[in-house]
């Protein structure tokens, strides 16, 4: 089962700037389409990722203590990153349900939605 973390939470938590890697895994055209702009982001498009394995994450993200919202654009995308992390021996990571699909949706339309 892949940890998850819900639009709502993930919204809380930026709000009380909680620390935490806000992990992108869309492709870089993805980006100008809809984005969250109220915490860091962190990108590291799966194409790429699959390639170039945890060498691309910052150090933060790399460090396995901090936690980690994987973030794609409908949820799929992301869980399949948050399984392969937590099989890399990361456990404080969670895939965000909904994607930032939902996140516009539910919590800040002007991410802007694709």
């Amino acid at each position: 089962m892949i940890p998850e973390i819900t639009v709502e939470e993930l919204s809380k938590k930026i709000k009380s700037h909680d620390r935490f890697v806000l992990l992108d895994v869309r492709e870089l055209t993805e980006l100008k389409y809809a984005k969250i702009t109220d915490a860091r982001l962190e990108v590291a498009p799966m194409s790429r990722l699959g390639r170039e394995g945890i060498d691309m994450l910052s150090e933060s993200a790399k460090s396995q203590t901090a936690a980690i919202y994987v973030l794609c654009h409908h949820g799929v995308r992301s869980a399949q990153v948050t399984g392969w992390l937590a099989s890399q021996g990361w456990a404080n990571v969670f895939s965000v349900r909904g994607g930032i699909d939902e996140y516009a949706r539910k919590i800040d339309r002007s991410v802007g939605m694709y």
